[in-house]
């Protein structure tokens, strides 16, 4: 796609105000990181608060008296069981139960459920929504919302100042408020590991409220070079690289994902696309032959997404999908995937860096112990 098809976000003027460097991403101009550089912008969010623009991913609610139920026929998860004003993480799957978009959803109402998906699947995602449950209920796009996110241990005090309402959020839940009578949908989430807030704002507000928030002391801009930094140390999965339509849950690490009730024995069991691979793999770990792990580098060599790992001293067995040299680590982290037999922390692998063994280590992750705010 050339530049000039790109879209924009409604804070495109403001970018190219600030400096950003502007990349394509997901069908927009984006902006990968501002004069600062991606390492100190990443240092700032831990420290302090970064502002994202996130327009690009699309935002939608679904209605009706039988979303709930609907959405349990796409989704593994517990969709029915969920409180109001609750959040939660959601994995749409094809019938062979890989993973066709991850997504955050929110109940609204009892009828009404607000989703935020990638924005590289989002036509997608609409158009198997709409197709699969559109006749159940009603699927409303909100393409004219912008979508900002605040992200750093100083984001709850920033924000409070213009929008006092939000001390009353905890991790994963969300409120309708408003900011000088523009109407707002926040909920206190993110994909940074931090603290932080994702603002649904109308797009001709946006910029108005960004400027708002990077006037206070504790903000300031953040491009998507350390959002993807931040999540990674935050051992959070990259939609395209490190899950995709060809990779399952529990290959994925995601079981968590899928509560009780839609497991085996559980009150909705199954019901979703790919139940019964998903279901007897998480029934039977053994069955898996890859597994997604987290791997530290034992020199200071960073190792990037598509590069081989291989038994140490020895032949291929997996693919690094995300990896950088970690800003608030100091030392090179990735994700992959290995077969399970390798999968153990510690265990010792080689990733094939221009030909070059580096030595790896399957570790734990979050390669940094998440700050959300619990209450």
């Amino acid at each position: 796609m050339s530049d000039t098809a790109l879209l924009t976000t409604p804070l495109a003027g403001l970018h190219q105000e600030l400096g950003a460097r502007m990349v394509p991403f997901a069908g927009y101009q984006m902006p990968v990181q501002y004069p600062a550089g991606l390492m100190a912008e990443h240092l700032h969010t831990r420290e302090h608060a970064g502002l994202f623009d996130v327009s690009h991913m699309g935002q939608l609610r679904i209605k009706g008296a039988d979303a709930a139920a609907a959405l349990e026929t796409l989704m593994p998860v517990d969709v029915a069981g969920l409180g109001l004003g609750k959040q939660r993480y959601g994995l749409l799957l094809n019938d062979a139960g890989g993973i066709i978009d991850d997504l955050m959803f929110l109940r609204e109402a009892d009828d009404v459920f607000f989703l935020i998906v990638n924005g590289a699947c989002k036509l997608g995602d609409i158009a198997h929504m709409r197709e699969k449950i559109g006749a159940r209920c009603t699927i409303e796009t909100l393409p004219e919302q912008g979508l900002l996110a605040l992200q750093g241990p100083q984001a709850a005090a920033a924000l409070a100042r213009l929008v006092p309402a939000v001390e009353q959020l905890v991790f994963m839940n969300g409120i309708h408020t408003d900011w000088q009578g523009t109407p707002l949908f926040i909920t206190r989430s993110g994909y940074t590991g931090e603290d932080g807030f994702e603002i649904s704002v109308p797009g001709d507000r946006a910029e108005a409220l960004a400027r708002a928030l990077l006037a206070q002391p504790e903000v300031k801009p953040v491009g998507l070079g350390a959002r993807n930094s931040l999540r990674l140390e935050a051992g959070l999965c990259l939609y395209g690289n490190d899950i995709d339509a060809t990779t399952t849950p529990p290959e994925a690490g995601l079981n968590w994902a899928i509560q009780k009730v839609r497991r085996s024995g559980g009150e909705r069991a199954g019901g979703f696309p790919g139940a019964d691979k998903v279901l007897a793999q998480i029934a039977d770990p053994a069955t898996l032959t890859r597994k997604r792990v987290g791997l530290v580098a034992l020199e200071r060599v960073p190792v990037r997404e598509h590069t081989p790992l291989h038994e140490a001293g020895g032949a291929a067995i997996g693919t690094i999908t995300s990896g950088l040299l970690a800003p608030s680590l100091g030392k090179p982290i990735a994700l992959g995937y290995l077969p399970p037999a390798f999968a153990a922390v510690g265990t010792r692998v080689d990733a094939l860096v221009r030909g070059k063994p580096v030595p790896m280590e399957v570790a734990a992750t979050p390669f940094l112990a998440p700050r959300y705010h619990r209450g």
